[in-house]
């Protein structure tokens, strides 16, 4: 069964573009379009796609406006098309609030070099998106929407027990994610209060410039410090440090410190920031005083290094799919037996804030 797809840009080049790109694979297929966010409501209300490609800025109405309307009323996989720029980036942050699903660089040249390989990603990530969990999308409307708008999903626990945790038992709480992650680390990170014991370190799928705009927005919200790590950074108790976006992170220990180490990223990883990378260093530097948590994304980052880290005797938790907007990461640990506890986020949300 096909994708059904609905574009809307203002630019009739770009939509007949993405058209012929997208109709390129068999199990995709473009059911409309619309020039500005207005028509995009209505259309979405007509057609009802199981993913909408999304401009920011077009006239009548914004893609971010439309992005609340169309949550709000026919909770849809919206995948947003975004400049690589500290503005775009703080766009595409405010459009994922709103409810979009994920988003790509609307310039095919910043997404890969070779047409090939980004063409072959965007209708990937398409696909994943039209199997997305329409539970979780249900979570993903504007604050304000109306409570009877949208039925939800009831919350399933498939771990044996709840165990509690203890922030002063760790030396490092370290997070994964990708795809949904800004919206669920919001939902986690505004929660933790001030003296919570332990440092977190959290490695988000996300393009430079946009580690940036997120860590400074989620730093005006929580109770706790979250910014951007930097060069040979200190973990500290009570401060969140997110990876910067296109690079790569080590952690060492000095001493007794947990220090952070900045690396350029191989040409030949797919993941920049890379979940796996990140986990293994912490597999050597602070072992079994390790809390490993993986939320939603697309993909199996993250098992490979989680396994370094359980190896060690860390306690590793994972994303329910319930409440995982992409069933990716998380599903990928959990089919590996390498999670202790396998959660929905308001769980783990309510045990990391005692």
């Amino acid at each position: 069964m096909s994708v059904k797809v609905l574009i809307v840009d203002d630019s009739g080049f770009f939509r007949r573009r993405l058209t012929e790109i997208i109709s390129s694979d068999p199990l995709i297929e473009v059911i409309g379009s619309a020039n500005n966010g207005k028509e995009a409501i209505e259309q979405a209300r007509l057609l009802k796609p199981d993913v909408i490609t999304m401009d920011i800025e077009m006239p009548v109405m914004d893609g971010i406006e439309a992005t609340k309307q169309i949550m709000r009323s026919n909770p849809t996989s919206i995948l947003m098309f975004s400049s690589l720029t500290y503005d775009g980036a703080t766009a595409t942050l405010n459009a994922l609030e709103a409810g979009a699903a994920d988003f790509l660089p609307k310039r095919f040249e910043d997404i890969s070099n070779q047409r090939e390989d980004a063409i072959k990603l965007l209708t990937s990530r398409i696909k994943t998106l039209g199997r997305g969990s329409k539970a979780a999308f249900a979570t993903r409307r504007p604050a304000n929407a109306a409570s009877a708008d949208v039925k939800t999903t009831p919350v399933k626990t498939r771990a044996s027990s709840i165990r509690s945790f203890d922030s002063s038992s760790v030396n490092l709480v370290a997070i994964g994610t990708s795809t949904g992650g800004p919206v669920a680390l919001q939902t986690l990170l505004t929660k933790i209060p001030t003296n919570f014991a332990a440092p977190i370190l959290i490695v988000q799928h996300m393009p430079p410039k946009f580690t940036e705009a997120f860590a400074n927005r989620l730093d005006k919200i929580c109770k706790i410090t979250v910014r951007e790590a930097k060069q040979g950074d200190q973990l500290q108790a009570g401060v969140a440090l997110i990876t910067p976006g296109g690079m790569q992170l080590d952690v060492v220990k000095k001493g007794r410190t947990l220090t952070v180490n900045i690396k350029e990223s191989k040409s030949n990883q797919n993941y920049k920031p890379c979940v796996d990378d990140t986990f293994e260093s912490i597999a050597m530097a602070s072992g079994a005083k390790t809390l490993g948590i993986i939320l939603t994304g697309m993909g199996a980052d993250g098992r490979e290094g989680c396994r370094r880290l359980k190896q060690t005797g860390a306690s590793i938790w994972a994303q329910d799919e319930e409440t995982s907007l992409i069933y990716g990461m998380p599903a990928a640990v959990a089919q590996a037996n390498l999670a202790d506890q396998i959660l929905p986020l308001p769980i783990i949300t309510k045990l990391l804030a005692g």
